[in-house]
């Protein structure tokens, strides 16, 4: 038990450290402010869609809009075997708004990755060098091109992440439902905290698809999703990491006007199968520093469920178990705080208490889960 100790003892301080080196990063990536730059790139915008009947509309809406020059920008729709009514949802849209540049090709599967080949078939389809990708069931900011606009001008990256939360929706009837939402928001927020902290220590390792922009030649010239086109997802994280082993610039647009909302899932059953899909690509990152923030958080929080166990079993005092447990608590709440008033999510930290407290059996439950299950995703089932 006295190697358990000591392991849980440094353990606990590696993460702390962590932790803060993510909030100093945080804090070096400069909040973004649009200067009215008058509008110079032009933008594909690619969205992969799978029976989003219920959330292309809302989408499609948000799109129509976008505060910027309509011959700048076009909008393609990749269709991927939708079994619903998606397909008439874009095609309405399409016939009511005949301004837009708009297009609804089908998706060419060719690898284990139907999404990559939806991004891949777009681009082979697109008119603009900048590409810009979101989800269906998000909806985007009416600045949002105006903001990477002026990003891409003043940074001069081949890759520009930018911010992601979720909707603010009305309150649940089922409380249950309104913990959970509550539950995913505060870890939503922390991952994002997270990919804008690395972004600021020069060691980005995580973005999100549903807004980020990239140059078509340098995607093109990287071979796109050559080397993980057998894993099911990743086009964001591997593209980054890809782009970043070839020393492409690489940015992070920090700023309120680029957030892209999305919806959190709506059962625990889907929360845990995204989880399980977002952690089983873990394994095959190559950024050295994503391993080890990975590692460091899986440790951290699958100790403290066996130290609560052994506590229980009287095998350790349950000081050593509540000294763990404040550190990593005080940390994460600091971090979480800084990206809660950048979202404007302060209110959400009411429910930080309680999530903290079932945190890391969800972590834990979920990282072995990754390890020996797959996952369903788009209503089809994938294997790790």
């Amino acid at each position: 038990m006295q190697l358990f100790i000591i392991f849980m003892i440094v353990l606990t301080l590696s993460y702390a450290v962590l932790i803060i080196a993510l909030l100093l990063g945080w804090k070096k990536v400069e909040k973004f402010k649009l200067k009215g730059v008058t509008p110079a790139n032009k933008f594909s915008i690619i969205i992969p869609f799978r029976n989003e009947a219920e959330n292309l509309p809302a989408l499609l809406y948000s799109l129509s809009n976008l505060d910027y020059p309509r011959s700048y920008f076009e909008i393609i729709l990749v269709n991927d075997d939708s079994e619903d009514n998606s397909l008439q949802a874009c095609f309405n849209f399409k016939q009511s708004h005949p301004n837009l540049v708009f297009s609804i090709i089908n998706n060419n599967r060719k690898t284990n990755s139907p999404k990559k080949d939806a991004i891949i078939t777009a681009i082979e389809a697109s008119r603009f060098e900048n590409i810009l990708t979101t989800d269906a069931d998000c909806i985007v900011p009416s600045k949002w091109l105006e903001a990477y606009n002026e990003s891409v001008l003043g940074t001069k990256a081949n890759l520009i992440a930018g911010p992601v939360s979720f909707l603010n929706g009305p309150s649940n009837k089922e409380k249950f439902l309104n913990y959970l939402i509550a539950f995913q928001d505060l870890d939503f927020m922390s991952l994002q905290a997270v990919s804008i902290g690395a972004f600021g220590l020069k060691k980005p390792f995580m973005c999100n698809a549903a807004n980020m922009c990239y140059k078509k030649d340098a995607f093109l010239n990287a071979e796109g999703y050559v080397g993980n086109s057998n894993i099911s997802g990743g086009d964001d994280v591997f593209l980054l990491q890809k782009f970043i082993e070839l020393n492409y610039p690489v940015s992070y647009l920090k700023s309120e006007v680029a957030i892209v909302k999305t919806k959190p899932q709506p059962s625990l059953e889907s929360l845990f199968s995204q989880r399980i899909r977002w952690a089983a690509k873990a394994t095959a990152y190559k950024s050295t520093f994503a391993k080890l923030v990975g590692l460091i958080v899986l440790l951290v929080n699958l100790f403290l469920v066996i130290g609560l166990i052994l506590t229980l079993l009287n095998k350790v005092n349950y000081e050593l178990v509540l000294f763990s447990f404040l550190i990593k608590f005080l940390v994460d709440f600091i971090l979480l705080y800084h990206s809660a008033i950048f979202f404007r999510k302060q209110l959400i930290l009411s429910h930080y208490l309680w999530s903290s407290l079932l945190y890391p059996f969800f972590s834990t439950t979920v990282a072995i889960a990754s390890l020996f299950s797959g996952f369903q995703w788009k209503g089809r089932n994938f294997r790790k």
